[in-house]
């Protein structure tokens, strides 16, 4: 696993109080919202993009672009690592 996956993964469960999850427990490509995956919500994701800009300072603004930059822990290194 690459850090900034493990990294992700621990601010997902940091930032959303997903105590019961550890780092292991999530799937780099599995989806963060919908009913498959960790079943993510719209509050969530804003909860997740705003840790997003403070830990790494990247913004997600484009609400088009949050469903494909927040598809998965994958997605979201990727879109981390462009900016």
């Amino acid at each position: 696993m690459s850090d900034l996956n493990l990294e992700i993964k621990q601010l997902i469960i940091e930032s959303l109080n997903l105590e019961d999850l550890t780092p292991a427990d999530i799937d780099n490509d599995a989806p963060l919202f919908g009913d498959a995956g960790l079943a993510l919500d719209s509050i969530d994701a804003l909860e997740l993009a705003m840790a997003v800009q403070r830990r790494f300072g990247v913004r997600i603004v484009d609400s088009k672009e949050t469903r494909r930059v927040m598809a998965s822990v994958s997605a979201l290194a990727a879109y981390i690592e462009s900016r």
